[in-house]
């Protein structure tokens, strides 16, 4: 059953499958997968379709489980900065997942990125689909998912994956949850942030990521820079991890110690923090992605290969590049917004609907492979 390399959203709501006899296995491998995962397992466990969860304890997935009340195993973790023990740690979460996983057996296997995953389901031969919305990281030689789904703003000449087959969605990852967001009037009160202050949120770099470009640290320096001394501006600061916290406590104490810093104690949620914010300043991706999406003033720190998608936002007017400490200076534009999810309200969730979409067209394709494989076995 051959499936387009592009799937569009049905005008009309079509009626849905049900999957009640089908198993699929999703691998939550960074924080991010864990909200836009989220949506999609709900959807999936509304078709009756059985959905096993696997995640691996590194940034915050562990807490952000809890915070979303997913229940997932947690199974290995994050290995350091060094490509070897990246190599080393990515074979053993591996071996891991597929002693688990054989027994499970899923018709399907989805993550978006987890190379953990991806080596599990080619030892146990598992289909897999990769997601996927930064051309530039970093493939496994010789392996390679048997489809491939990307927001459609990315060109097919940057996807070079042989035997993979392409998928497409419309708008970008994160419209995949935005269109389920609902505003927390609480939060700065909670965090202890006056409501007049002029509140810039800070995500730094992923330091210990293949593609981190050390310019990105000067920028978050000169940024926090800038907003200490800001007498109106509060800064929420969001490391990506302990050992990330720990570094930047170090430097920056007397301003956290005097509250213009705040690194929240428990986990919050990101769409919120963006939706309280004036402005957003980060070294991430998806957080880029989120204030664009929220209509939010963002400005980008990373420093590494630009993607297909945070090229298109720039070009939209909806992300700003720094490049250099004069563009901190200069480009960031530090005034206090006007709250509204109007744009979240306005949102259809055409990308989580072809997402879905493209799943279950996926199970279906591999239920006929399957009957039809048995029949040439019988006929034999």
């Amino acid at each position: 059953m051959p499936l387009p390399t592009e799937i569009a959203v049905p005008e009309a709501p079509e009626r849905e499958h049900q999957l009640g006899n089908k198993k699929i296995w999703i691998d939550l491998d960074n924080s991010p997968h864990v909200p836009f995962f989220r949506p999609i397992i709900e959807e999936f466990e509304k078709r009756g379709c059985e959905v096993f969860i696997t995640a691996r304890d590194a940034y915050q997935v562990r807490e952000l489980l809890g915070f979303y009340g997913i229940a997932g195993r947690v199974i290995g973790g994050h290995h350091g900065r060094f490509k070897l023990l990246k190599a080393l740690g990515t074979i053993s979460r591996a071996l891991t997942l597929a002693a688990i996983v054989r027994q499970e057996r899923p018709d399907i296997s989805v993550a978006h990125g987890s190379r953990g995953c991806l080596l599990a389901s080619r030892l146990l031969k598992i289909p897999h689909v990769t997601l996927a919305d930064y051309e530039f990281t970093a493939k496994m030689p010789t392996i390679r998912p048997d489809w491939l789904m990307v927001p459609s703003v990315v060109p097919d000449n940057r996807l070079h994956m042989n035997g993979t087959r392409i998928m497409k969605y419309p708008g970008i990852k994160e419209d995949v949850y935005l269109s389920r967001f609902k505003p927390d009037q609480e939060l700065k009160r909670r965090l202890g942030i006056a409501p007049a202050a002029l509140l810039v949120t800070v995500r730094p770099p992923a330091t210990e990521a293949h593609y981190h470009n050390p310019e990105s640290e000067v920028l978050l320096e000169e940024a926090l820079r800038r907003f200490v001394a800001d007498a109106e501006a509060k800064i929420i600061l969001l490391p990506r991890n302990k050992r990330q916290e720990a570094e930047l406590r170090a430097p920056w104490q007397d301003a956290i110690h005097s509250g213009k810093i705040v690194i929240p104690e428990h986990v919050e949620d990101g769409m919120n923090l963006i939706w309280n914010s004036d402005l957003v300043i980060s070294g991430g991706g998806t957080m880029n992605r989120e204030a664009a999406a929220m209509g939010v003033p963002v400005y980008s720190i990373f420093r590494g290969k630009i993607g297909a998608v945070d090229q298109y936002l720039a070009e939209q007017g909806r992300l700003v590049m720094l490049e250099s400490v004069e563009d901190v200076k200069t480009k960031i534009v530090a005034v206090r917004r006007q709250k509204s999810t109007q744009r979240a309200k306005e949102s259809n969730a055409p990308a989580l609907e072809t997402i879905v979409h493209n799943l279950v067209s996926i199970l279906e394709s591999q239920s006929c492979e399957r009957s039809s494989a048995r029949r040439a076995r019988l006929s034999r």
